[in-house]
């Protein structure tokens, strides 16, 4: 239940909310702010590989930014539990500077895919660092932002104006596919065309609907699902 707080017949609202001592509910509050996502390699508490992005809801599209004061917050996050793995983390800050984690997910998350073009990935999880204050691997300054185009074809469908549709063309010029690769063809065409194709015969069997499709990770979204 994401109902903002306070509004008209608020009392009313909540008296009715199945809210017990065996089924309590939190508030939270509600923050203001650009939300983020980053995604951090980390071997013995330090941080191997760092990449942060700004977020949506439903976030398919990454372009690296540097924010040191989420950097540091992962930093000291994952040295103080001496972390080995993979780390994502969702954070909204607010206009004065100030960071709020928000979601934590110990896993690889796609903006990982903004390392489409760095020769060093692989040494993030394969070597540990060659000097105490070796710097994190970040995406190469001249990376181009990533997107995945069957996502982008379908947001065709909700262009309405031309100046709408300039701003989908500037975006495909300038960024890059995130798994297409020429020398390496086989994932972009295998994941729609193969896994997707499968997913969706599956739930057609079953008579099962879905919201969405993630062509990012090869996924139908569900209701009541991940």
């Amino acid at each position: 239940d994401m109902t903002k707080f306070p509004f008209e017949g608020m009392e009313d609202y909540v008296k009715n909310l199945p809210i017990t001592k065996e089924n309590p509910w939190t508030m939270q509050e509600f923050i203001t702010g650009q939300e983020y996502c980053t995604h951090s390699t980390v071997r013995n508490g330090k941080i191997r590989l760092h990449c942060c992005s700004p977020s949506s809801p439903f976030q398919v599209n990454y372009q690296h930014l540097d924010k040191p004061e989420i950097y540091s917050w992962v930093e000291k996050f994952v040295k103080e539990l001496n972390l080995t793995g993979q780390i994502s983390f969702d954070f909204i800050q607010t206009e004065d500077g100030t960071v709020y984690p928000i979601e934590c997910n110990p896993r690889t998350h796609s903006a990982i895919t903004m390392f489409y073009n760095h020769p060093g990935l692989a040494d993030a999880y394969l070597k540990d660092s060659e000097q105490e204050n070796q710097a994190p691997i970040v995406p190469r300054p001249d990376s181009k932002p990533t997107y995945w185009l069957y996502h982008e074809i379908w947001r065709l469908t909700e262009i309405r104006s031309w100046s709408a549709l300039q701003g989908w063309i500037k975006k495909i010029v300038k960024g890059t596919d995130a798994i297409f690769q020429v020398n390496d063809p086989l994932p972009f065409l295998t994941v729609p065309h193969w896994q997707i194709t499968l997913l969706l015969l599956e739930n057609l069997r079953k008579l099962k609907g879905w919201v969405r499709i993630d062509f990012n990770i090869g996924k139908l979204v569900e209701l009541g699902g991940d």
